[in-house]
């Protein structure tokens, strides 16, 4: 008798810091934009957004791949029950950086496994950096160093934005830099396709 086909991997996500992490776990996959609408709802906590695009994203690739397996996740920063976005220049990246000097801020990392003969699989990792207490020069420094203005916080804990951190409170260092591999790594095995298979 023979095997059922391996359903391919898709990452529904163009992210280069998702594809990168994912690339760590040696798997063969694709990559494509999941084209959901990614603005908040009234009164949606950052962590019930995070949860909720990120399976939708899943979703959304999944209707147009309807015999892969694939992953969606979504990651809102959170500063004091506010969200944080992603920047987008250097006078809101300054902005945001000085407003998390001395502080803790929540990632929420929403996951989500959706697929062919697999029940939908999707959680929530978080995981928390504390900043340490720093000024103006620092933050100013910082961003001529490694403008990372695309990334919500406006630094980047794989780079130089370490020398911002006091310390980090979490499970998964990799639901920081958006894609929970530990946690997906279970989901995959759930689903039948084990990573060290």
């Amino acid at each position: 008798m023979a095997e059922a086909p391996v359903p391919p991997l898709v990452l529904a996500s163009t992210s280069p810091y998702r594809r990168a992490l994912l690339e760590r776990l040696g798997l063969p996959f694709a990559v494509e934009a999941p084209r959901v609408d990614e603005g908040p709802r009234p009164g949606e906590a950052p962590a019930a957004r995070a949860r909720r695009l990120a399976l939708a994203k899943a979703r959304a690739v999944a209707a147009r791949r309807p015999g892969a397996l694939v992953i969606g996740s979504d990651q809102v920063a959170e500063l004091e029950g506010r969200p944080l976005g992603k920047p987008g220049d250097r006078p809101r990246a300054l902005a945001q950086l000085l407003a998390l000097a001395g502080r803790r801020v929540a990632f929420h990392t929403g996951l989500a496994l959706v697929g062919p003969g697999a029940a939908e699989q999707v959680d929530l990792v978080p995981y928390g950096v504390r900043f340490r207490p720093f000024g103006r020069a620092e933050a100013e420094a910082y961003l001529d160093r490694e403008p990372a203005y695309d990334c919500a916080g406006a630094f980047r804990s794989e780079g130089l934005g370490i020398a911002l951190v006091e310390r980090f409170e979490g499970e998964d260092p990799t639901a920081l830099v958006g894609l929970p591999l530990i946690r997906l790594c279970r989901m995959l095995e759930a689903a039948g396709r084990p990573v060290l298979a």
